[in-house]
Protein backbone atom coordinates (compact mmCIF):
# COMPACT_ATOMS: atom_id res chain seq x y z
CA UNK A 1 0.00 0.00 0.00
CA UNK A 2 3.17 2.69 0.67
CA UNK A 3 4.42 1.87 -2.94
CA UNK A 4 0.70 3.60 -4.16
CA UNK A 5 1.39 6.23 -2.49
CA UNK A 6 5.27 6.87 -3.65
CA UNK A 7 3.95 6.97 -6.88
CA UNK A 8 1.51 9.83 -6.69
CA UNK A 9 4.32 11.68 -4.12
CA UNK A 10 6.62 12.00 -7.41
CA UNK A 11 7.40 15.43 -8.52
CA UNK A 12 9.33 17.06 -10.86
CA UNK A 13 13.08 17.12 -9.27
CA UNK A 14 12.55 13.32 -8.84
CA UNK A 15 11.15 12.79 -11.95
CA UNK A 16 14.34 14.35 -13.79
CA UNK A 17 16.46 12.78 -11.59
CA UNK A 18 14.88 9.36 -12.27
CA UNK A 19 15.45 10.38 -15.83
CA UNK A 20 19.29 11.13 -15.52
CA UNK A 21 19.99 7.79 -13.77
CA UNK A 22 18.15 6.06 -16.90
CA UNK A 23 20.27 7.95 -19.06
CA UNK A 24 23.65 7.12 -17.76
CA UNK A 25 22.52 3.71 -16.99
CA UNK A 26 21.06 2.43 -20.72
CA UNK A 27 22.64 5.68 -22.52
CA UNK A 28 21.45 8.08 -25.16
CA UNK A 29 21.41 5.66 -27.89
CA UNK A 30 19.58 2.22 -26.12
CA UNK A 31 16.61 4.64 -24.46
CA UNK A 32 14.58 4.76 -27.78
CA UNK A 33 14.75 1.39 -28.56
CA UNK A 34 13.81 0.65 -25.52
CA UNK A 35 10.84 2.78 -26.04
CA UNK A 36 9.86 1.55 -29.35
CA UNK A 37 10.12 -1.97 -27.84
CA UNK A 38 7.48 -1.37 -25.08
CA UNK A 39 5.23 0.39 -27.55
CA UNK A 40 5.18 -2.41 -29.70
CA UNK A 41 4.98 -4.56 -27.07
CA UNK A 42 2.00 -2.13 -25.52
CA UNK A 43 0.38 -2.19 -29.19
CA UNK A 44 0.62 -6.21 -29.59
CA UNK A 45 -1.31 -6.57 -26.33
CA UNK A 46 -4.08 -4.29 -26.82
CA UNK A 47 -4.46 -5.97 -30.56
CA UNK A 48 -4.46 -9.60 -28.65
CA UNK A 49 -6.89 -8.13 -25.76
CA UNK A 50 -9.84 -6.72 -28.73
CA UNK A 51 -9.17 -10.08 -30.76
CA UNK A 52 -9.97 -11.76 -27.26
CA UNK A 53 -12.76 -10.03 -26.62
CA UNK A 54 -13.95 -10.18 -30.21
CA UNK A 55 -13.54 -14.00 -30.26
CA UNK A 56 -15.95 -14.12 -26.93
CA UNK A 57 -18.50 -11.55 -28.48
CA UNK A 58 -18.62 -14.46 -31.61
CA UNK A 59 -19.00 -17.46 -29.11
CA UNK A 60 -22.08 -15.63 -26.70
CA UNK A 61 -23.92 -15.25 -30.26
CA UNK A 62 -24.09 -18.54 -30.76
Amino acid sequence: MASIFFLWSLGGPEIIIILVILLLLFGGRKIPELMRGLGSGIKEFKNASKEDASSENLEEKK
